[in-house]
């Protein structure tokens, strides 16, 4: 390994401003992710032909693959920068924000629009609280290993950058909002509100405009198995139509 591992980072000063590239050296060591590549070159801004510039601005926030935060696209791949070890990535490492959504500045991106589609796909249980043991509402055991796989989602955006059918060319909310209402249907509450959700993927945006090209599964940080669950909701989308129609 070099002295100097070459990061190649696409810029924007601002939402509407045009993208350009500047590149900067980092001292290598053991272990060093692109995070802390970040943090060195946030340090000392300067490029490799010695011109000092702004620092690069990025987001991040637990630095164990557990928040989201810093999903970017590295080398090519949606994926998140703390887990992604230089050691394990081809030279130069280019960084780039995903584009898929709203660029605020450099790599920071504005992944508000997820949000919105859990409103969408009214991602809440209506009603809940607190009860004594023996009253508590009881989780299916056959679902409970489904659920917890779900609620791993940490809403990364990476399913969304890796998907053909996310962006102006489509109206399709994605992946991670569209499964999470499978999850919320599992819940021993919120399967109440099913009928809601399952509605609610019926209209634009929603099931429908998912094209299947398995994108998304290949690029899940937390390896949730999407297009099986896409498959599922699919499915009790279906049945619900039907249910519409017949009025049962």
């Amino acid at each position: 390994m070099a002295d100097k591992v070459r990061f190649v980072i696409e810029r924007q000063d601002g939402p509407n401003e045009k993208p350009y590239e500047q590149e900067f050296d980092v001292d290598y060591r053991p272990g060093l992710n692109v995070v802390a590549a970040l943090m060195e070159i946030q340090k000392n801004p300067m490029t490799v032909d010695g011109k000092k510039v702004a620092p690069v601005t990025w987001e991040c926030n637990c630095l164990e693959k557990v928040c989201g935060a810093c999903m970017m696209v590295i080398n090519g791949r949606a994926r998140q920068a703390c887990c992604a070890l230089v050691d394990e990535l081809s030279k130069p490492i280019h960084l780039a924000p995903a584009r898929t959504f709203p660029v605020i500045r450099d790599l920071l991106i504005d992944r508000s629009v997820m949000f919105e589609s859990l409103k969408k796909i009214q991602g809440w249980v209506e009603l809940d609280g607190s009860w004594e043991v023996k009253d508590a509402p009881i989780q299916n055991p056959y679902t409970a290993a489904t659920a917890y796989e779900i609620s791993h989602c940490m809403t990364c955006g990476c399913c969304l950058e890796a998907c053909p059918n996310v962006g102006p060319q489509s109206d399709f909310i994605g992946p991670a909002p569209t499964v999470q209402a499978y999850l919320f249907n599992l819940h021993p509450l919120g399967k109440f509100d099913a009928p809601k959700r399952l509605n609610a993927l019926m209209e634009k945006g929603g099931i429908t405009s998912c094209g299947n090209s398995q994108n998304c599964v290949e690029v899940c940080p937390k390896s949730i198995k999407l297009t099986t669950y896409l498959a599922q909701l699919n499915r009790d989308v279906n049945k619900q139509a039907l249910r519409n129609i017949f009025n049962f």
